[in-house]
């Protein structure tokens, strides 16, 4: 009997071992002919005399493998970028006092200018309001552009840029009905100098 007892458990070790060695998947454990692994009746994987740590399966006790990160995605290329002239314009206005030419302030002009890569011209046009004769508001509208013009000349512009007109009390942005001293500053609009610049500046553009 005994010989017999040890027959039979040598033919169960050799097969154990040729299901192991056909399932390397559970290597190290015992399994069936469709690799499921045997378990002892308290749940324990059945493992044989050569198991060791790297044959534990998630089955039996391993820990799950951690999932590899998702590469990270390329970054864009950055745009290429490409220096390039553009057309620009900007319009200022400079009021006066009444039946005044003084001049007070061009430096928003002037600072304009400075941004451009390229002054093309400045355009003037000089107005009055509607109190006085035609033929004096025409000549107090002339010296307004002349003063405009050459504070910009002084403050450095190029004096072939600057075009002048003047037109009196012509297009008047305001109407006013007030008498005496409250119509003259009622009408304050009206006595202007109307700055267009027009030129080309410099910008960074994406090709």
């Amino acid at each position: 009997m005994k010989k017999l007892a040890l027959t039979t458990a040598l033919a169960l070790s050799m097969g154990l071992s040729a299901v192991a060695n056909a399932h390397p998947i559970n290597a190290g454990y015992a399994t069936n002919s469709t690799d499921t692994v045997w378990k002892t009746g308290y749940g324990e994987c059945w493992q044989h005399g050569y198991w060791t740590e790297e044959d534990k399966t998630v089955e039996c006790g391993a820990e799950p493998a951690m999932a590899a990160p998702a590469p990270a995605p390329a970054p864009a290329p950055a745009p290429k970028m490409m220096m390039k002239m553009v057309d620009a314009q900007e319009s200022h206005i400079i009021y006066f006092d009444f039946d005044s030419s003084k001049v007070n302030d061009v430096s928003p002009i002037v600072n304009y200018v400075g941004s451009l890569a390229k002054l093309n011209s400045i355009e003037l046009k000089g107005y009055t309001d509607s109190i006085g004769t035609n033929a004096y508001n025409d000549a107090l509208s002339k010296r307004r552009v002349e003063a405009v013009d050459a504070a910009l000349v002084e403050a450095g512009i190029e004096t072939d840029k600057v075009v002048s007109y003047s037109f009196g009390e012509a297009n008047p942005v305001k109407v006013c009905t007030d008498t005496g001293a409250s119509r003259k500053a009622c009408l304050r609009e009206n006595r202007r100098v109307e700055v267009t610049i027009s030129g080309q500046k410099k910008v960074m553009v994406q090709q």
